[in-house]
């Protein structure tokens, strides 16, 4: 790659098809996917394996500084989070830990870590970055910006089914839309980094498309 390395920023809420979305630009572009949820969520498992009380934020802010995190390339280009040295498991998408992964993510101070990895990593390799506030506060420069959307019935149904197959959740489809809507709202008005769109980027509604629609439209953007 010459010039500067590209990144592409997708962002959205839970459940709108971000990751399967990234994971194909990433490969059709020949550059990294960094899904920066799974960099939180790692943090969210540590908290969990220590028995750190999620809302005392001075120990998860410490926790988070010596957290023992790192990216690494596959040749398949996908990147993985490793957490002690070992590979980040389906463990860490358990509803708790999303549970306490939604709420740790507000500190200044674990947004902090996790961005400075995020810069260092697709600023050397380029990538095509998933997360929340990716466009607005990681990358707020690169012109590749695309927020998805998508209805929150829609989203759920989504999320139900991917933990059904996994076989990690015992959730109702209520349960479950609490779960989305009340991150949704954590999400949206947290003092650091909310999730929040701008006319920078470019919005795009996969409740009515396909995720070969949809990645066919963003590569057209980019390209």
């Amino acid at each position: 790659m010459t010039g500067q390395p590209l990144v592409v920023a997708i962002d959205g809420t839970s459940g709108v098809g971000k990751s399967t979305v990234a994971r194909r630009l990433a490969v059709a572009l020949d550059v990294p996917y960094l899904e920066t949820g799974a960099m939180y969520r790692a943090l969210g498992l540590k908290v969990d394996q220590m028995g750190v009380d999620p809302a005392n934020r001075e120990i998860v802010e410490a926790l988070a500084s010596d957290l023992d995190l790192e990216l690494r390339r596959n040749p398949d280009g996908t990147v993985e989070v490793l957490l002690d040295g070992r590979r980040l498991g389906e463990e860490a998408r358990q509803p708790r830990i999303s549970e306490i992964t939604s709420a740790i993510s507000t500190y200044p101070g674990v947004r902090r870590v996790m961005v400075a990895h995020q810069r260092s990593f697709a600023e050397s390799a380029g990538a095509v970055v998933e997360g929340r506030d990716i466009g607005t506060k990681v990358f707020p420069d690169t012109p590749h910006k695309f927020f998805l959307q998508a209805p929150l019935a829609t989203r759920v149904r989504r999320r139900l089914k991917q933990l059904e197959e996994s076989g990690q959740s015992n959730l109702s489809a209520d349960e479950l839309m609490r779960e989305v809507s009340e991150r949704d709202e954590r999400d949206s008005t947290r003092a650091e980094s909310p999730l929040t769109v701008n006319s920078s980027y470019r919005i795009v509604d996969t409740g009515s498309r396909s995720i070969e629609e949809v990645v066919q439209m963003i590569l057209e953007e980019i390209r």
